[in-house]
């Protein structure tokens, strides 16, 4: 699968090797292109995921605030739930075309 944004392409990888979580698709983090992700300051912590990371993207000679994530160490719990460690992971917002 694939994840582009203003024609850059930001991910990819296999589908087999994608996580789904609450409908959305985690990349591995190997599959993220180098440079496309900066950190973001913007908190948020999930009640049974725990801390999340926010990413903007860098694409299309622009920075686009806020549309990647990423939990870099989830709770224990988490992943009896979810059946796999996602650590690290990176998920994308719905204003990023994902493809096969």
């Amino acid at each position: 699968m694939k994840v582009v944004l203003a024609g850059t392409v930001i991910a990819e990888a296999e589908q087999d090797d994608l996580i789904r979580i609450e409908g959305n698709w985690y990349f591995p983090p190997a599959s993220v292109a180098e440079g496309v992700l900066v950190e973001s300051p913007t908190p948020y912590t999930c009640p049974w995921k725990g801390e999340c990371q926010y990413f903007s993207v860098q694409a299309g000679g622009e920075l686009h605030k806020d549309l990647a994530w990423s939990y870099p160490h989830p709770y224990p719990s988490a992943f009896d739930r979810v059946g796999k460690d996602f650590s690290g992971y990176v998920a994308f917002d719905a204003r990023v075309q994902i493809s096969e």
